[in-house]
């Protein structure tokens, strides 16, 4: 409250500046395509392929065998190559709802439960048994779902703990996964329950071709694995004034106890058993089909909502009769974003050079790339041996080169394009395989005597020669772009002045100096100046820009000349 002044001095006030405003979700990769476990067909972030692993799974069980999906794949090899952040978005087939908290009683029972609390992740594979054995572990507990429990339950203040747990662990060896304390049921205080952990739910909703993710709730989801559904026994001023609690809220605080989550539905795995690996089909993709993908592709059309630099989808494969029109509406996505490009596979195991060729000649883009042939590598959750498509790996080589150096440098070659957790490809391509490949804006994917299996090639799928027909270049305009509009975006209803105009030069000039050092680029020009903002530009409101760039090209072709002389013959 602000003091009254009534005689000369100085007053302080204190104004809280500090609630989080929630900013765009940023990642160096995304990948769309099914997991374990986790948020359905919400893009959600990941920093560490543990945090990965917590939030969506690792393998799983299909017809009695063990199975690990592509994405998982995909994002151990990418945060073990350098990768630092994963947009993940999980894709599945039917309806799936999260898993709600067994009974949380106060110390008067019949109050019934006191609140409600709802999994994050959704899917049967979050549900467990109610009871506990002896021991205090859940028969049917499990690495992948979460159990509950209040600790220090404490009527004088009207706080408890709460823990969210592993659902595998025991009485003996507890897994705490997170802890929230001193929480309350008070709606009055700063750590009342929902403003702690959170109770936002969300829906997938559709405005004519706009696809976006509606959200309802007031308080932000803090935890990582669970939400507050319902508070059924709120204790609004908890305490009287004299600091004691009121008696009639007292048996509203939840004792010590602990429980399991249950009543999801939904699951990948039905009575017909998934295709996974190089068994992949048309109709069965690790359990999905092509059609599951689309509405997650839509919904990263939001490039304000969502950032990325790379995306891919294994899983998909164009030449597939129902993949193709998924993959082409993922690179039409991309074009229309402007910001980043996608990795994709033309064709699916045990096809032949003339097929992938015949393939990727119907595509025409500078924003994708494709990769050739499929890989083999060990699975890092079942320790199998198994083929995965191109794009399973790629992302990892696009990590590792910007972990290096810089996003317009190639992710091919032996310094940056050794695939060192491949076992080996399906083709030991030749020379002349490579280059017919190549020729066809196909990306070969080489086996080396000395440095193993390689990337070797990093063209766009842009039939047209120019300099966006390769990676490097069309990478560097993505990094330019972003960054430029990000100094642009603040000019945005600014004065049209001289004075404006040279502000965005004094920044973008020494930014594309920058990226001319460290090797982006040959030469570069900014023109914003009365010669493009005419009066009847700055009459229209508007404010132009000419930015000229020339890109570094890498060196794909060596010739190396050597010359046999006569003896007697002297160098200089």
């Amino acid at each position: 409250m602000a003091e009254t002044i009534l005689s000369p001095g100085v007053v302080t006030n204190e104004n809280d500046q500090s609630f989080i405003t929630q900013q765009p979700i940023e990642a160096g990769a995304a990948i769309i395509g099914p997991t374990v476990k986790g948020p359905v067909e919400r893009p959600t972030i990941v920093t560490t392929y543990s945090e990965y692993v917590n939030t969506f799974g690792t393998s799983l069980i299909s017809g009695s065998q063990d199975y690990t999906y592509f994405t998982s794949i995909s994002a151990y090899n990418y945060f073990n190559n350098g990768g630092t952040s994963l947009l993940v978005n999980r894709v599945t087939s039917g309806s799936f709802t999260p898993a709600t908290s067994s009974f949380i009683s106060g110390s008067d029972g019949t109050l019934g439960t006191i609140f409600n609390l709802e999994t994050i992740s959704e899917g049967i594979i979050m549900n467990s048994d109610s009871t506990e054995n002896a021991d205090g572990s859940i028969p049917s507990g499990s690495l992948d779902n979460v159990r509950w429990q209040i600790v220090s339950p404490n009527t004088s203040s009207g706080t408890f703990t709460l823990l969210i747990r592993r659902g595998d662990d025991d009485r003996i060896s507890p897994v705490v996964l997170e802890t929230w304390d001193n929480l309350s049921l008070d709606p009055t205080e700063p750590n009342y329950i929902e403003k702690i952990i959170g109770n936002q739910t969300t829906t997938i909703a559709t405005d004519g071709s706009d696809t976006y993710i509606q959200s309802s709730g007031t308080h932000q989801n803090q935890s990582r694995y669970v939400r507050v559904s319902q508070v059924n026994k709120r204790t609004p001023y908890y305490l009287d004034n004299s600091g004691d609690p009121v008696t009639a809220y007292t048996s509203s605080i939840p004792i010590a106890s602990s429980g399991s989550f249950g009543s999801a539905i939904g699951s990948n795995i039905s009575t017909t058993e998934g295709k996974y690996y190089d068994a992949i089909t048309d109709t069965n993709t690790q359990g999905l089909v092509a059609s599951d993908y689309t509405q997650t592709i839509n919904l990263l059309t939001n490039k304000d909502e969502y950032q990325f630099k790379y995306i891919s989808t294994p899983g998909l494969v164009r030449d597939f009769a129902s993949h193709a029109s998924v993959v082409n509406s993922l690179i039409t996505k991309c074009q229309e974003r402007g910001d980043t490009m996608a990795i994709v596979d033309m064709l699916d195991y045990n096809a032949n050079i003339s097929e992938v060729v015949s393939e990727a000649s119907t595509v025409n883009s500078s924003y994708a790339a494709t990769y050739w042939p499929w890989l083999q590598t060990l699975d890092p959750n079942t320790g199998q041996q198994v083929w995965v498509p191109a794009s399973t790996m790629m992302p990892s080589i696009y990590a590792f080169t910007d972990s290096i150096s810089e996003p317009w440098v190639a992710p091919a070659g032996i310094n940056r394009g050794t695939l060192s957790t491949v076992i080996k490809a399906e083709r030991f391509l030749t020379q002349g395989n490579r280059d017919t490949l190549y020729e066809a804006n196909i990306n070969p994917i080489a086996t080396f005597p000395n440095s193993g299996v390689t990337v070797f090639g990093q063209k766009t799928l842009q039939k047209k020669k120019s300099a966006l027909d390769r990676v490097n270049v069309r990478r560097l305009l993505i990094e330019l772009k972003s960054t430029i509009k990000q100094i642009a975006d603040a000019l945005v209803f600014e004065q049209n002045t001289v004075a404006t105009r040279n502000d965005f030069v004094s920044q973008v000039n020494p930014y594309l100096s920058s990226v001319q050092q460290r090797q982006g680029l040959y030469t570069y020009r900014v023109v914003m100046d009365e010669t493009n903002n005419t009066p009847t530009v700055i009459d229209n409101n508007q404010l132009v820009g000419a930015i000229y760039l020339q890109p570094v090209k890498t060196v794909e072709f060596i010739v190396l000349d050597f010359n046999v002389t006569q003896t007697g013959v002297t160098f200089e």
